[in-house]
C-alpha cells in the first residue's frame, strides 16, 4: 500500500484528482464578476509562458508586479508558488520521458532532495494564497476564485509532498483536500479548464496500475480508466489557459507510454515550436521522433 499511496499523491499535479462531469467552455472576454482564474489575463499568461521557457526569475518578476497591483487576488500567489514548483520539477527532470517512463521513479519520486530554499518560498506563497482565498470565502463560501486557489494550492502541495519530498501520507491528505475543493468548483465553473488536467492524469495512472493495486483502490472508491484519462487531459489541451502547455507535455508522455507515437510527436512538435528555448520540449520531441538528442539538450 505504500506504493499505492505514493502513486495516489503523484496524481495531483497543479490540480485536483476528481472526475470532470462537463465539457469546459472556451475562454471568453472578461465580464462582470470575472476573475483571473477564469479568463486569460495577458500579464499572467506572459508569466506562465516564461515558466514554460524556463525563465523562472523573469516569470516571478511578472507575477510579483501583477500581485502588487492586485493584492486581494489569491491567484497571484498561486502563480508565484507555481513558479517555484515548475523550477524544481524542471531541475529534477520530472517533466520528461526519462522520469515518466521509468517505473521506479514513477512510483517512488525523485532521487535525492529538492532545494530547501525554493521549497520554503513555495510554501510561503501557498500560505498567503490560502489566507486570501479564505477571506473571499467569508463573504461567499462558494466563491469560485477562492475555490480555484484552494484547489491548486492543495494539488501543488500534494505534488511536492509525494514527488519531491516523498511524504506519501501528507501527499494523500492534500490530495483529498484538493478533491473536495475541486468538486465544489467544477459544479459552478465547468469552464475552469485548467482543473481538468489532473483528473485525467489520475484516471490514466490509476488505470495503468496492475489489477491488485486497482482492486485495493476500488474499495476506497477510486477508479481509473486510461482512455478516459487521456480524453480529460485533452480537454485542458483544447481549452486550457495557464496550464495548457503543461497538459500537452503530460498527454504527450502518456501517448508515448501507450505507443500512440503520432499524437506524442504532434504535441511535442507544437511545444518545441511554441517554446523553442525550452530544451526539455526540444529534447522530448527528438526522443519521440527517434532522433539523437543534441548535447546542449542533455540534462
Amino acid at each position: 500500500m505504500q506504493k499505492c499511496a505514493c502513486i495516489l499523491a503523484y496524481l495531483v499535479l497543479l490540480a485536483p484528482a476528481v472526475s470532470a462531469a462537463q465539457e469546459p467552455a472556451p475562454a471568453s472576454m472578461p465580464t462582470a464578476g470575472s476573475t483571473p482564474a477564469f479568463y486569460p489575463v495577458p500579464e499572467l499568461m506572459t508569466g506562465f509562458n516564461l515558466l514554460y521557457q524556463q525563465k523562472f526569475a523573469e516569470a516571478r518578476e511578472t507575477f510579483n508586479d501583477w500581485r502588487s497591483r492586485n493584492p486581494d487576488e489569491p491567484f497571484g500567489e498561486i502563480a508565484l508558488a507555481a513558479s517555484y514548483l515548475f523550477e524544481e520539477l524542471y531541475r529534477q527532470g520530472v517533466l520528461t520521458s526519462d522520469f515518466f517512463l521509468n517505473e521506479k521513479k514513477f512510483l517512488h519520486g525523485i532521487d535525492g532532495k529538492p532545494d530547501p530554499d525554493r521549497m520554503n518560498r513555495f510554501r510561503e506563497a501557498l500560505g498567503r494564497a490560502r489566507t486570501l482565498a479564505r477571506q473571499r470565502q467569508k463573504k461567499n463560501a462558494k466563491d469560485p476564485e477562492g475555490l480555484f486557489a484552494l484547489t491548486l494550492a492543495a494539488g501543488m502541495e500534494s505534488d511536492v509532498d509525494a514527488i519531491l519530498e516523498k511524504k506519501q501520507l501528507d501527499g494523500l491528505k492534500r490530495m483529498k483536500e484538493a478533491n473536495e475543493y475541486a468538486k465544489q468548483l467544477l459544479v459552478q465553473r465547468p469552464d475552469a479548464a485548467d482543473a481538468y488536467v489532473a483528473p485525467g492524469i489520475a484516471n490514466y495512472i490509476i488505470g495503468s496500475l496492475n489489477p491488485g493495486y486497482r482492486f485495493a483502490l476500488w474499495f476506497g472508491g477510486i477508479h481509473g480508466d486510461k482512455k478516459l484519462g487521456m480524453a480529460e487531459v485533452a480537454k485542458t489541451v483544447e481549452n486550457g489557459r495557464y496550464l495548457r502547455p503543461f497538459a500537452k507535455i503530460m498527454l504527450a508522455l502518456a501517448a508515448r507510454r501507450e505507443k500512440q507515437n503520432v499524437l506524442a510527436q504532434k504535441l511535442l512538435r507544437e511545444l518545441s515550436e511554441e517554446f523553442p528555448s525550452n530544451n526539455t520540449f526540444a529534447a522530448e520531441y527528438a526522443k519521440a521522433m527517434g532522433l539523437p538528442v543534441p548535447a546542449v539538450m542533455t540534462r
